[in-house]
């Protein structure tokens, strides 16, 4: 049986929406922006260096790595990681470093402590006094239709017809 045009139009939706899916997806994926002239030749100390990076936030971008920035400070401080990887330093030295050089926002995952608290404790507690206003709101709304009278009924409807021409 020939296909009529209406059942090629009742597919075109799907393959609208199949199309913009498989864009968003292969647009969404994570591009590294480490050079390959960044690269470090000893496989170790390169890997090191690509661990680091995911944990080192691109002050540029914010909210990305400096291994998926293509910001020139995200550049400067893969170069910077991997000089120091280089030098001798551990991890923690690495790290040590770059937080004394640009603080706590330079990690992805900063540490608790009080003066990021108000980081990792605000949020929740923003989203608990979200949902008691919420919770309050609706329990007041609850209370006002209790107490809002019924409605009248057709004898009192009737009745109070009747007040209404006899007093006016």
């Amino acid at each position: 049986m020939p296909k009529t045009r209406i059942d090629r139009l009742s597919r075109l939706p799907v393959l609208v929406v199949g199309t913009l899916a498989l864009l968003f997806v292969v647009l969404a994926a994570p591009t590294l922006a480490v050079l390959p002239g960044e690269r470090l030749a000893d496989p170790v100390l390169e890997a090191r260096a690509r661990a680091l990076g995911q944990e080192l936030r691109c002050l540029v971008c914010q909210n990305q790595s400096i291994d998926d920035s293509n910001a020139d400070l995200a550049h400067d401080l893969r170069v910077l990681v991997r000089e120091r990887l280089v030098a001798g330093d551990s991890d923690a030295q690495v790290l040590a470093y770059l937080t004394n050089r640009y603080g706590d926002y330079v990690l992805l995952r900063p540490p608790v402590k009080p003066t990021t608290w108000l980081l990792w404790f605000g949020p929740p507690r923003l989203l608990v006094a979200g949902g008691l206003a919420i919770l309050l709101a609706w329990r007041r709304r609850r209370a006002e239709a209790l107490d809002r009278p019924a409605p009248l009924s057709a004898a009192e409807r009737a009745r109070l017809a009747r007040l209404m021409k006899e007093g006016g």
